[in-house]
């Protein structure tokens, strides 16, 4: 599902009404019906509040007309209260202003800050307030009366319904531009807007429900600009089908993990496993040969092979046994080591492997200071999944900065290098050589433990190995991960989360994602 920016927002609006000819009167009722269904499915006693829905003199304020006629058609006390002047509201906006006048609705109108402290008892004595004073045209920090308006809300502690965003925020940024609600629910309109899914936004939004108002997803998908997208339950669930009854092994691609040390085989074995339950028919880990005994005799489901190994790491005649070996994908890196000869070993591996990659902890650090030579070779698909503080290492920044601006960083370092991204984290992003970037809804506190990005790697690599698409494995992996943590943690709760507890949740977080599909199918 696309997230739009303000501009790519009024496009989308523009093509719908200019070029389909649904009118604009038509989408602002549309959009206060399903703010009001939002409503409805969150708050059960719904009818027996009292509802207090506070207006822009814009279209949001529009939106808000309008779930207020709707709400009191359906028997539920409402007041309205309208920031400006009624003979300042055009347009649209106007229309559904005048309708629930001439419905009998008192709209009173806050001019100044005089008026709104006489007025703010009143609203601060109902049981839930609707946010419908800016959405995404807001483009400068909320000052004078608006800004004690939201301080006064925010303070009251009322349960807060805000229209598309909360009032404050700014579709072009996730970052607040000044003061803003704090809702409790955000209906958004049409799509979702980068400060409803990226931090630090996203804590002021409290729940999301995108809200479908009519613009066809054609229009919003041809609009210009950046092209993110939020990861969504059925383009995911698409990507996994049923497998043939003559299956076997070979169809689902043989993972070849270069990982471990002396004192990190579990990140090798956390890898292999995270492979193996996301579907890959042979795993085989090629591991120093110190490691391979400990690693062979943690689990019976995958291979091991053992590499020389010396002083400073994995020996150098390690890379063509690696070579040799049958493989259709081959992730490296976790609690790989960061000796000289290990480091070298990783640069050969990205130079001459003639499989697709995927590089995670160690095999980064090995470009530390050499970003430029982490470069995807042309004609094979080259994953890297860095959490921010790899990523800061390899672009000379600092982990502060990459969090700061995960998307742009992303984004960039992803086309500059012609190689796909991973960016681990709450909200992980993945970026594409060709400039696409993806959020990630998935996941929760609990992951944030070692160990957790070695089995994303073993995940993104069997996907690989199955679907033979790169974009796809990352954005199927990258979700199947979040939501196999989510079900652990429903489990086991935040603090006692491990990485063997989402390994264990990979097989229902698949079947919770087809088992819909299975039924269709059978």
């Amino acid at each position: 599902m696309r997230i739009l920016n303000s501009a790519q927002m009024r496009e989308a609006d523009r093509r719908c009404t200019g070029d389909i000819g649904i009118a604009s009167i038509v989408l602002m009722e549309n959009a206060g019906r399903q703010v009001v269904a939002a409503m409805e499915a969150m708050f059960s006693d719904l009818g027996s509040r009292k509802v207090v829905v506070l207006c822009g003199q814009g279209n949001n304020g529009g939106d808000g007309f309008v779930i207020a006629r709707t709400l009191a058609q359906r028997g539920v006390e409402v007041s309205v209260f309208l920031v400006g002047a009624t003979d300042e509201v055009k347009g649209d906006a106007r229309a559904n202003l005048d309708v629930l006048v001439r419905l009998g609705h008192t709209v009173i109108e806050i001019t100044d800050a005089a008026v709104w402290e006489l007025q703010f008892p009143d609203i601060r004595s109902g049981d839930l307030l609707v946010d419908a004073l800016f959405g995404t045209g807001l483009r400068t920090p909320l000052t004078g009366l608006y800004e004690t308006i939201v301080a006064d809300v925010n303070a009251s502690d009322l349960p807060v319904v805000s229209v598309d965003l909360p009032s404050g925020l700014s579709a072009d940024t996730p970052d607040p531009i000044g003061p803003c609600i704090d809702a409790t629910l955000t209906v958004t309109l049409g799509a979702p807007k980068l400060p409803l899914v990226l931090p630090p936004g996203e804590a002021h939004c409290g729940d999301v429900v995108i809200a479908d108002i009519g613009i066809p997803e054609a229009v919003i998908g041809a609009v210009e600009g950046p092209h993110i997208e939020l990861l969504t339950r059925e383009p995911m669930r698409a990507l996994i089908e049923p497998r043939p009854a003559d299956s076997h092994k070979g169809d689902y691609g043989h993972v070849l993990i270069v990982a471990g040390s002396p004192g990190k085989t579990g990140a090798a074995h956390l890898s292999s496993m995270g492979a193996l339950k996301s579907g890959a028919g042979l795993v085989t880990i090629a591991t120093p040969r110190s490691c391979q005994a400990v690693l062979a005799a943690m689990a019976p489901e995958y291979m091991t092979v053992g590499l020389d190994e010396g002083p400073d790491g994995i020996a150098p005649d390690a890379l063509e046994h690696v070579l040799a070996h049958p493989a259709d994908v081959i992730a490296a890196g976790p609690g790989l080591g960061t000796g000289r000869g290990t480091v070298a070993f990783v640069h050969g591996l990205l130079d001459r492997a003639g499989v697709p990659l995927v590089l995670d902890a160690d095999a980064l650090n090995a470009f530390e200071g050499e970003p430029d030579q982490l470069v995807g070779p042309e004609g094979r698909d080259v994953i890297i999944t860095p959490h921010p503080g790899e990523l800061a290492r390899l672009m000379g920044v600092t982990s502060a900065d990459v969090q700061a601006n995960r998307v742009e960083l992303a984004q960039n370092f992803a086309e500059s290098h012609q190689l796909y991204v991973v960016l681990k984290g709450h909200r992980s992003v993945i970026a594409t050589p060709e400039g696409h970037v993806f959020v990630n809804p998935t996941g929760n506190p609990g992951m944030a433990t070692g160990g957790m990005g070695d089995v994303l790697t073993g995940m993104i690599a069997a996907w690989l190995g199955q679907l033979l698409d790169a974009e796809a494995a990352c954005r199927l992996a990258v979700y199947l991960h979040g939501m196999a943590g989510d079900l652990a943690e429903a489990a086991e709760g935040e603090v006692a989360l491990m990485p063997s507890d989402l390994i264990a949740h990979i097989g229902d977080a698949i079947h919770e994602l087809t088992a819909r599909k299975r039924v269709e199918k059978s």
